[in-house]
């Protein structure tokens, strides 16, 4: 077969950089970024949005899963193996203490392929900051373009 691309994960577990991007978020909030699970965690890589959209980069293990599908793995990923996700902590929930707001933001970490994680680059995803009722969006992002393949920096 031609313009096959075959890549398999092997037992060795790989690193991963991932940049996320909250486009235009509410003035006045802080958002940061959940490392760690349940009670035992803390918010790093807070930032206010002064006019510029807010980014966050971060290193994920990844290893093999059944059937050669990626398990991500380390401190700031969420969930069960096959629904992966990261938290950006918003308001109260990133430290805030005087914000009205008290919410989280889950971005899925599905969609990555073994394809995507063989290339040199850092994988990026673009979110709005916004949610339709003018305040920080939360919960799952929704509309979900995925996450795309940025060549690295020469």
């Amino acid at each position: 077969m031609f313009g096959l691309v075959c890549f398999r994960l092997d037992k060795m577990e790989r690193e991963l950089t991932l940049h996320i991007v909250l486009e235009r978020p509410p003035r006045g909030v802080d958002f940061g970024l959940q490392k760690g699970r349940g009670s035992n965690y803390e918010t790093v890589q807070t930032q206010t949005f002064e006019g510029f959209d807010l980014e966050f980069e971060f290193s994920v293990g990844v290893k093999a899963g059944n059937g050669n599908v990626p398990v991500f793995v380390g401190p700031f990923v969420q969930g069960p193996p096959q629904e992966r996700f990261v938290y950006i902590d918003i308001g109260t929930c990133a430290g805030q203490a005087d914000s009205c707001w008290s919410r989280r933001l889950k971005i899925p970490l599905f969609g990555i392929t073994t394809k995507m994680i063989s290339r040199e680059g850092i994988l990026e995803v673009r979110v709005p900051g916004t949610g339709k009722d003018g305040g920080p969006t939360c919960a799952t992002v929704k509309p979900f373009d995925g996450w795309k393949l940025r060549p690295p920096a020469r």
